[in-house]
């Protein structure tokens, strides 16, 4: 007898984590006073999350979206000049600050945590500049303590909430092993990656570093969790102008190892907040421009924009006519059938075919009948997978919609 062929188990990745929805989320997270409700109102290009000199001074989140600048988009707007033009745009959530003791339910903790459990992404905002008029929680600024007691407070939230998971999990012993062999087996697993996931969190480290140690089973199981250790991050370091401008701070350095030792592969973007702000309260573009161009540096804000969408693992297909451009947004993976139904659940159900331009081949050759001349002008079926700038045209069947 043959022996039996291999099955090859999928690679684990970190755009596993997670589950998605079409309305993700970022939130800002950090201690009180760091900037995080400076920040919001400047990716926010408005004024609506209250800042002052206190700690605690967010206590409901706030939501905005922050629009996504896309040169994609814009040469699409140009070529068609269309009636209408949509942005892509990511949710971006201010959440209170966080001080030592959360997870017990000190400060504003419970409420911290809830709100961090909501969102699908992290953005740490980190302080790294003194100024003895602007209060710190805990006197002096030292950014890799802060986020020190940040991480450490998310993880023994996390281990609290898995503890009660295996308490709750173990009272169905006898009814998963009086049920079948197969419940058994899977309570069986469940109960293995509980004790996996609280062990892991007991050695000080994040589920979401934990990728080379997670089967796909126990990252489907992780999935239904929703820990809050397991949300990709990214670290906004908020510097004053001069550190700002002449890229240089004592406390970058410090910053980068700790971030290398303990989220590697994160991405790091310093800022200041009061000049981002100073810059978004200037009348024009051309103010803005003007006042960059004189300190030598670029926003911070459209890179940041852009790491947080992607961070959670999202992707941008555009439509694109004289009527409208429109850059619509879908998970990293998503198939064409997928993709269609963002746009309108009848076109998923009723899915035909998508017809697919690579924006660098459209941009390259300059219109859509070139491309169709040029040969790569594609007609795809159910399996496609979407990639980042395709502009696609969906066929569909209306009548299977129904």
């Amino acid at each position: 007898m043959p022996p039996k062929k291999k099955v090859e188990e999928e690679a684990v990745g970190p755009w596993m984590l997670g589950r998605w929805s079409r309305a993700l989320k970022v939130g800002l997270v950090g201690m009180p006073n760091v900037g995080k409700s400076t920040l919001y109102n400047t990716l926010s290009k408005s004024h609506h999350s209250k800042t002052a000199n206190v700690p605690f001074c967010t206590i409901d989140p706030t939501e905005t979206r922050a629009f996504l600048e896309d040169d994609r988009f814009d040469w699409l707007v140009a070529q068609h000049k269309p009636k209408s033009e949509v942005k892509a745009y990511v949710t971006v959530v201010d959440i209170a600050g966080l001080i030592s003791g959360a997870h017990k339910g000190e400060g504003l903790g419970n409420a911290f945590l809830s709100h961090i459990q909501s969102v699908d992404g992290i953005v740490h905002v980190m302080r790294a500049f003194e100024d003895d008029d602007v209060i710190h929680a805990e006197d002096t600024v030292d950014p890799v303590r802060d986020i020190n007691t940040i991480c450490s407070e998310l993880r023994l939230k996390d281990i609290s909430y898995m503890k009660g998971k295996v308490e709750f999990h173990k009272k169905g012993h006898a009814a998963a092993r009086t049920k079948s062999p197969a419940h058994l087996k899977k309570w069986e697993e469940e109960l293995e990656t509980m004790e996996k996931v609280i062990s892991w969190l007991e050695d000080g480290k994040d589920v979401k570093n934990g990728l080379d140690k997670w089967s796909t089973k126990d990252i489907e199981f992780i999935n239904d969790y929703g820990l809050l250790t397991a949300k990709p991050c990214m670290y906004a370091i908020n510097m004053n102008k001069k550190d700002f401008c002449r890229k240089k701070n004592k406390f970058l350095k410090p910053i980068y190892d700790w971030v290398q030792a303990n989220s590697p592969g994160s991405a790091m973007i310093p800022y200041c907040g009061a000049y981002e702000e100073e810059l978004q309260d200037m009348e024009t573009e051309e103010e803005r421009q003007k006042q960059l161009t004189e300190d030598g540096v670029t926003s911070a804000m459209p890179k940041m924009i852009t790491t947080a969408f992607h961070m959670v693992h999202l992707i941008n297909f555009f439509t694109a006519g004289p009527d409208e451009v429109k850059a619509w947004t879908v998970r990293k993976g998503y198939k064409a059938p997928q993709a269609a139904g963002v746009i309108h659940t009848d076109f998923e159900k009723g899915f035909i075919m998508a017809e697919v331009m690579a924006y660098t081949d459209l941009k390259e050759l300059g219109s859509e009948a070139a491309v169709k001349a040029g040969g790569k002008y594609r007609q795809e079926g159910k399996l496609y997978e979407v990639q980042d700038g395709d502009v696609i045209f969906f066929k569909f069947n209306l009548g299977k919609g129904k």
